[in-house]
């Protein structure tokens, strides 16, 4: 399998709204990541976003995929595009789309469940039901819980991601800060959001 010579540094990502419009009707389970999705729990763009995440379950990919016949999808892994196959995507989870020759809309994430239940990627010890892992905005946008979203952003913290925590943290309830504190200790014991999470 060759890697193709590409450029991933070209992003005009779309927004979340024009995901949700495109998907549509669609049976498979998806929901937005990464700050776009702690954005859509806070009601507000708080920065802007270089790219656009959903996440979907492996088993639902086709038919997102199906959806988006029109563009050039590759899988992206290890810094590099890959043609998509079924090794390609068995090797790697994540598959870019663009119009052909244009700049990069999204990053279609392939994620662990089992059944109803959402899997965190690097310890499927903490599963989390649909109902408390997804979360919709007033439009019907699905997003995944903030606390979620942060888990992941806490193994290496960009200067972004620490803004992203200030931000969303007077918002953030009793119970997911709870929950987010007791997998930061399993996770990254002595992380510093640990104690900021207990302190605020």
């Amino acid at each position: 399998m060759r890697a193709l010579d590409l450029d991933l540094e070209r992003w005009d990502p779309w927004t979340p709204a024009e995901i949700a419009d495109r998907l549509r009707g669609v049976g498979a389970r998806w929901y937005v990541l990464a700050g776009w999705a702690l954005d859509l729990y806070l009601g507000r763009e708080t920065r802007e976003h270089e790219d656009l995440e959903i996440g979907v379950a492996s088993d639902g990919f086709p038919e997102i995929r199906s959806r988006l016949t029109d563009l050039e999808l590759v899988v992206v892994g290890a810094g590099r595009a890959w043609p998509v196959s079924d090794d390609s995507l068995a090797t790697h989870r994540q598959t870019w789309a663009r119009e052909p020759d244009g700049p990069w809309r999204l990053d279609v994430i392939r994620e662990r469940w089992d059944g109803d239940e959402w899997l965190y990627r690097r310890d499927p010890r903490f599963r989390v039901p649909a109902t408390r892992a997804i979360a919709r905005t007033s439009e019907g946008i699905p997003f995944l819980r903030p606390e979620l979203v942060l888990l992941f952003k806490a193994k290496v913290v960009r200067p972004k991601d620490g803004l992203d925590l200030e931000v969303v943290l007077p918002e953030l309830g009793e119970e997911p800060r709870a929950w987010l504190v007791n997998a930061l200790r399993v996770m990254h014991p002595g992380h510093p959001w640990i104690e900021r999470l207990g302190s605020s």
